[in-house]
């Protein structure tokens, strides 16, 4: 794990020098941030120790996928570890320089596993569900496989934060406790980091979009914990603890993904062709 100690600011304002409204997610995507930035509430000292890598956090390795919150927390848990509240997943991807994207100020789709073509999923029919949700192993399988367009753990030098971080923004969507007060559907959860697709991938925004038992071929975590001899992180009043769950790795097995196609050799463009 790494160990994080720095400050930490809950209400950041940026100025967003070149913006992109992406018409089909509704989402405001920003390339560059003008340098600098005004905290717009008091900083407080942040501590605490969060994985490298994407679970199974081993560099190398396929990080996991098809968990729900309720999953990975409990994976978290039985090593000893827990999901992370969102404040300290965002202090890990800014840096100890406060950047919006891990790697600086102005988005790069070569720095981390982003803005590739979605492959689309199939189903037996138009009301049933997708085969990556089959209940027969092989069938999933061969379905995840070849939607798969992640890339494995830690091999892209450049997508680390300055705390030495590997792809907190693509690759994988990662479950993380949210700070802000509980939502109608997401409840206490919430999804960080963007996948390998073309969203927003910042280190700031968070999606809310899914409940807990939710679970996608792109969806991921990390672990945090307590730094030893810190006190526990509080991040706001507004905040609510994660519920209990019971220890249990819901991840024993490596993943091996059988022939996946991996990042896309053309990268979304601002006017939606290839490049």
């Amino acid at each position: 794990m790494i160990h994080v100690e720095t400050s930490f600011c809950p209400d950041v304002e940026r100025r967003c020098l070149d913006i992109e409204h992406d018409e089909k997610n509704n989402l405001p995507i920003c390339h560059a941030f003008a340098h600098g930035q005004q905290c717009r509430a008091a900083e407080r000292p942040i501590d605490f120790c969060i994985d490298r890598y994407e679970y199974p956090n081993e560099k190398g390795a396929h990080p996991v996928w098809m968990l729900d919150w309720y999953e990975a927390q409990a994976t978290c848990e039985a090593g000893g570890k827990r999901l992370c509240w969102s404040s300290e997943w965002t202090a890990a991807c800014e840096g100890p320089d406060q950047t919006p994207f891990p790697y600086g100020w102005e988005r790069n789709h070569d720095a981390c596993n982003i803005d590739n073509f979605y492959i689309d999923p199939r189903k037996p029919g138009p009301r049933a569900q997708f085969f990556f949700y089959s209940k027969d192993k092989d069938v999933a399988l061969k379905e995840l496989s070849r939607l798969d367009e992640s890339v494995q753990s830690g091999s892209m030098e450049s997508c680390q934060s300055g705390f030495g971080v590997y792809d907190l923004t693509g690759n994988v969507d990662e479950w993380v406790v949210s700070d802000e007060p509980p939502r109608e559907k997401s409840k206490w959860a919430g999804l960080k980091g963007g996948a390998w697709g073309h969203v927003r991938s910042q280190c700031r925004p968070m999606t809310f979009s899914h409940e807990p038992e939710f679970y996608y071929y792109f969806v991921g975590f990390r672990c945090c914990r307590d730094a030893l001899g810190a006190p526990p992180w509080t991040p706001s009043p507004q905040a609510i603890p994660a519920p209990s769950v019971e220890p249990h790795d819901f991840a024993p097995t490596a993943i091996v993904a059988e022939g996946a196609p991996g990042p896309s050799k053309t990268k979304f463009s601002r006017t939606g062709k290839r490049e």
